[in-house]
């Protein structure tokens, strides 16, 4: 039976290098908002980009739940920062009968400085075309995320 898989971790954390190694286990099918996102506006969004990250992640549900009931895995590749997200994403599947589960990727703040800066540098160099995480960003994100309980987690990364 298929499933989808939420990938929770703050930014930078290596959900989508997790989320490409799962990908290649399971045979699965990757959603990612950044993703998306970046192909369609670049990184131009301006005072709109949290009503498009809204926008595509009701996209990304529906299409989600297509897929699963095609008989595919399906990875969501984007945050899930805060308690209310992950809580709606769950019962969004099960009431649509789909398992779900979360994997947690946590790391801690120094190797996370690293990747930070590790991003930022393939960035700034033209090697990626990710969000840059300026100082502004690091903290907004920061700010909003819950890391999750124990009763949430179905793999701890």
């Amino acid at each position: 039976m298929a499933k989808v898989i939420m990938t929770c971790g703050r930014i930078c954390s290596g959900k989508s290098t997790y989320a490409q190694k799962l990908k290649d286990q399971l045979g699965a099918v990757i959603l990612s908002i950044d993703e998306l996102m970046l192909d369609i506006f670049g990184s131009d969004t301006g005072g709109r980009h949290d009503e498009y990250v809204r926008r595509t992640e009701q996209y990304l549900y529906k299409k989600s739940a297509e897929i699963v009931s095609a008989g595919t895995d399906v990875i969501l590749d984007w945050g899930f920062w805060t308690r209310q997200g992950r809580d709606f994403a769950r019962e969004f599947y099960r009431s649509r009968g789909i398992a779900n589960e979360i994997h947690f990727i946590t790391v801690d703040d120094e190797e996370w400085q690293r990747r930070v800066d590790k991003r930022n540098a393939e960035v700034a160099a033209g090697r990626s075309d990710a969000y840059f995480i300026d100082e502004g960003l690091a903290r907004k994100f920061a700010n909003i995320f819950e890391a999750p309980d124990t009763d949430e987690v179905d793999l701890y990364v």
